[in-house]
């Protein structure tokens, strides 16, 4: 499996792209951003969050995890 760094996870017409950003005091917030895939246009949300993560790692599994949960909505752009 690649590192999540450099995952685009494609999930039905979706595709999920993982990210972490460090904060100031050495700890890691997680976003996704959910793009449709094909047809109806070029589409794309960010989804940002306000916890923070000890690791990396742990702020890419949060972000994977929420992405594909956010795909199983009826309408996954719809808050």
């Amino acid at each position: 499996m690649p590192p999540i760094t450099h995952l685009a996870i494609p999930i039905g017409p979706y595709v999920v792209l993982p990210a972490t950003h460090p904060t100031h005091c050495g700890r890691f917030r997680a976003s996704f951003a959910l793009q449709r895939a094909r047809g109806e246009g070029d589409y794309r949300r960010v989804f940002r969050f306000d916890a923070t993560f000890v690791s990396r790692d742990a702020a890419k599994l949060f972000a994977v995890t929420q992405g594909c949960l956010q795909t199983c909505l009826r309408d996954p752009f719809d808050r």
